[in-house]
């Protein structure tokens, strides 16, 4: 098992966060939830760009590991506004295309002020 970036990565005013931003087990590649962050600061934007940034995080971390968009077979989406649904679909279509993966979607506070989280499970035949 390979653990990426322990240190979680930086929370909003530079805080280190108590997880791996992904472990990779066996051909499997568990992203934990990135938020539209940079620098260890909520960008500034609506749903639109909130929605690329995360979803940037976490197809950073994918290419980190060795992982593209393509080997993404699940991910999950929070949104703190139920009418960003929309938008945030439009965005998503433009990294997953025609061919996306599984993906459950709810409607959440969120810990820190943002818009939106995303995470995705991805897998590749190990070695490959």
């Amino acid at each position: 098992m390979k653990r990426y970036g322990v240190e979680g990565g930086k929370g909003q005013g530079g805080a280190h966060m108590p997880f791996a931003r992904a472990v990779e087990a066996d051909g499997w590649l568990f992203v934990s939830g990135q938020t539209p962050m940079q620098d260890g600061e909520v960008i500034n934007g609506g749903i639109v760009e909130q929605s690329h940034k995360a979803i940037q995080n976490v197809i950073a971390i994918l290419e980190e590991a060795g992982y593209g968009t393509e080997h993404v077979v699940r991910c999950g989406v929070w949104l703190d506004d139920p009418r960003d649904f929309a938008s945030f679909n439009k965005v998503f279509k433009e990294y997953f295309g025609a061919n996306p993966p599984a993906r459950a979607c709810v409607v959440s506070s969120m810990v820190i002020d943002c818009k939106v989280e995303v995470d995705c499970v991805a897998y590749r035949k190990p070695g490959g």
